[in-house]
């Protein structure tokens, strides 16, 4: 029982921390692209 509860609680785990690095990303991106684009301007 507790392996199953802890095979459980580590997919939720992994899964936030896909979801918080594809944020992250994304956001950083976005940086990225205002900087390049400031930069022209």
């Amino acid at each position: 029982m507790s392996s199953k509860r802890a095979m459980k609680q580590a997919q939720k785990q992994a899964y936030a921390r896909h979801r918080s690095n594809i944020t992250q990303s994304r956001f950083n991106q976005k940086k990225r692209n205002f900087a390049k684009k400031s930069k022209k301007n």
